[in-house]
């Protein structure tokens, strides 16, 4: 019975998705396959869902990072990740995500050759099923294209084999006008196939060639990858560049409801297999449109808040918050069963779409402005009439945060530091960018040998060059380091701090932001209060509305709060936790 009611679920999927698509097969069996391949033959394999369920808690921390940033001559890249793992992030890191560890050949793994092995140059599946031993480990499931380099590709430029049949073509009389590009190359790549000519659509360069997800082998090929994964220790999916996955001509190509309905699918299918296994979508589009991956909590658990990392930038290059409030106040709170993954820095930049509508264009253009003078990039995308955009701005946060919108100044460390404390307090999952959790500066030496603005991110380290400055206290690494960790174990004892608590924004001025977490059982408050600017201010403690039955600390400096009738003085960028419960 339980078979047959997912069964019909995952027919009722595949009616939605293919209802203007004549698929070779009927829908019944495409479901049965589907099935099978994810592991579901029968009613014992079967492990039913719990709706609303929070699969994640205050714990979860992870660490964003390729398998080689930090590398050893001696040993495989993803071994020395290991190894650094455990000796600098103990009991701060529980959950890791690395950044496509597969053979690729453009886009620093984004372009992927081969799904099923393991990059030799990181390692072997061995290393994989090590790390995930004692990590979560998120894998990316980069969904929407494969490298032209592919077997796949080789098979349709020939006409034969598996992949003859996979890829998306349109023809240069279509009209593509409404299509949203996330870069200025040409969207259709002309390709001499056997069979004459074909343009071939490429959403984000001519190496990464798009899927054509109307042809359901298409679908059974990522199941089948899905399940690997699995096998292999993934704990969690991420999605990448969803958005762009279900192509109409005549239409944006993006967020279309077939994407959105794929994504239902591939939940369903998971979530059957192993109720855990979260799934998050990485959108780097518009606010308003990123919200709606959540679906009815039916889609992505957790979905990227791509909007945080210019806003909160923003917020401490000009020391005003009311750009980064006005979003927050207009946030839904996530129902159980769903979550935020917060980040400020990634693998590629400080995504502007996500602004839209959010930040000004004299915001944005003095934002562009400030860390273009600061030694950062930008990147561009063509928009609708055609004109270059900017798209994202390539920099290290460490850099970012060098100083305000008049230069750079010595709090640095200080604005760094407020920054993470002003995330990590945040609902949601927090996700950490290597390069942050170490303080790492802009690469321009691996611009200049790439040619690729994201380079300036994506330092690989030498393991003992870095360990000789994480070791010593004067490095700016070291002391990045060891605040970071300092904020991130309080943070892990603290209920309030849970993913799914209560948040609620405080209206505290423009120079001081702040918000109120309550834990899931009211028994913890947190106020998180940070000065966003440059210049000391203080805040009566009567206008936070501290309970004055309670008793109440800041849990960072560990300083009682007694009088609740003085003021709170902020240093500079000075972040505080007054919490009416004391978890060290």
């Amino acid at each position: 019975m339980q078979w047959d009611l997912l069964h019909e679920k995952v027919c009722h999927h595949l009616q939605t998705i293919y209802a203007d698509v004549a698929l070779p097969l009927p829908v019944s069996e495409l479901a049965t396959q589907l099935l099978n391949i994810i592991g579901i033959q029968n009613e014992a394999d079967i492990h039913s869902p719990q709706p609303h369920a929070n699969h994640w808690d205050e714990n979860d921390i992870v660490m964003i990072t390729y398998g080689d940033s930090v590398v050893d001559a001696d040993e495989a890249p993803l071994h020395t990740l290991n190894r650094f793992l455990h000796t600098y992030c103990k009991n701060t890191i529980n959950k890791v995500h690395i950044l496509p560890f597969f053979p690729y050949s453009s886009d620093d793994g984004f372009s992927v050759i081969d799904y099923s092995s393991v990059n030799e140059s990181l390692g072997h599946w061995e290393d994989i099923e090590a790390l995930a031993r004692d990590y979560g480990l998120m894998f990316d499931l980069v969904i929407n294209h494969c490298s032209a380099r592919s077997v796949w590709f080789d098979n349709f430029i020939n006409g034969t084999g598996p992949g003859s049949d996979f890829f998306f073509t349109a023809s240069p009389n279509d009209d593509l006008s409404l299509v949203t590009r996330p870069r200025t190359s040409p969207l259709l790549r002309e390709t001499q196939c056997a069979d004459g000519v074909k343009y071939v659509w490429c959403t984000f360069s001519h190496d990464q060639v798009d899927f054509d997800f109307r042809n359901p082998s298409v679908l059974l090929a990522f199941v089948d990858i899905i399940r690997l994964y699995l096998d292999k220790g993934a704990r969690l999916f991420r999605l990448d560049a969803v958005a762009f996955l279900w192509k109409v001509i005549g239409t944006s190509c993006i967020n279309l409801p077939q994407t959105h309905e794929v994504i239902r699918l591939l939940r369903t299918l998971i979530e059957h297999v192993d109720p855990t296994v979260i799934i998050i979508t990485e959108t780097n589009i518009p606010n308003r449109e990123n919200l709606t991956y959540f679906g009815n909590a039916n889609e992505a658990h957790a979905i990227y808040n791509f909007s945080l990392p210019p806003l909160l930038v923003n917020t401490l290059v000009t020391g005003d918050c009311r750009y980064l409030k006005n979003w927050m106040m207009s946030m839904p709170p996530a129902q159980n069963g769903t979550t935020y993954f917060n980040f400020i820095a990634s693998h590629d930049g400080i995504g502007l779409r996500p602004a839209e509508g959010l930040l000004s264009e004299d915001e944005l253009s003095t934002l562009l402005h400030t860390m273009q003078r600061f030694g950062g990039k930008v990147s561009w995308r063509a928009s609708d009439n055609g004109q270059q955009k900017p798209y994202e701005i390539n920099i290290t946060l460490f850099d970012a945060l060098q100083g305000t919108e008049h230069g750079p100044d010595r709090y640095q460390v200080d604005r760094f530091i407020c920054a993470h404390a002003i995330m990590l307090g945040m609902e949601g999952i927090p996700g950490l960018y290597i390069h942050s959790l170490v303080g790492t500066s802009n690469d321009y030496e691996k611009v200049a040998n790439t040619g690729q603005n994201r380079s300036i991110n994506r330092r690989r380290w030498d393991a003992s060059e870095l360990a000789a400055l994480l070791d010593s206290p004067f490095s700016q690494h070291h002391k990045v380091l060891t605040r970071l960790s300092q904020l991130i174990r309080i943070r892990k004892a603290q209920s309030a701090f849970h993913p799914n608590a209560t948040q609620f924004t405080l209206q505290l001025g423009d120079q001081i932001f702040g918000y109120w977490r309550q834990s899931l059982d009211r028994k913890q408050s947190i106020f998180c209060i940070s000065n966003v600017s440059d210049t000391d201010q203080a805040i009566l403690l009567s206008d936070i509305n501290l309970i004055g039955t309670d008793q109440w600390i800041d849990l960072i400096s560990r300083t009682p709060i007694d009088d609740l009738n003085n003021f709170l003085q902020l240093k500079p960028y000075q972040t505080v936790w007054i919490s009416n419960q004391d978890f060290e």
